[in-house]
């Protein structure tokens, strides 16, 4: 009777870490898909900035050259 119930007692051990460790490993997945997912969008704003930076330095030149060109033209 001790053996059924050790065994018992064992098998639903056993259940429960499974049921456990699957959960943990669900989590660290999603967990691991979330990390990638975030590296990602973070070099994609990087790209993004840099882009906006260039366009921002291109604007400033033209600018600056039409305000001279305006200045040339008003004298």
């Amino acid at each position: 009777m001790t053996k059924t119930i050790t065994l018992s007692l064992v098998l639903a051990a056993s259940l429960g870490l499974a049921a456990c460790s699957k959960t943990e490993n669900s989590n660290a997945a999603n967990a691991i898909d979330n990390s990638a997912a975030n590296a990602e969008a973070a070099a994609d704003n990087a790209l993004n900035a840099a882009g906006n930076l260039l366009d921002n330095s291109a604007n400033a030149t033209s600018n600056a050259v039409n305000s001279v060109s305006n200045t040339a033209n008003a004298m």
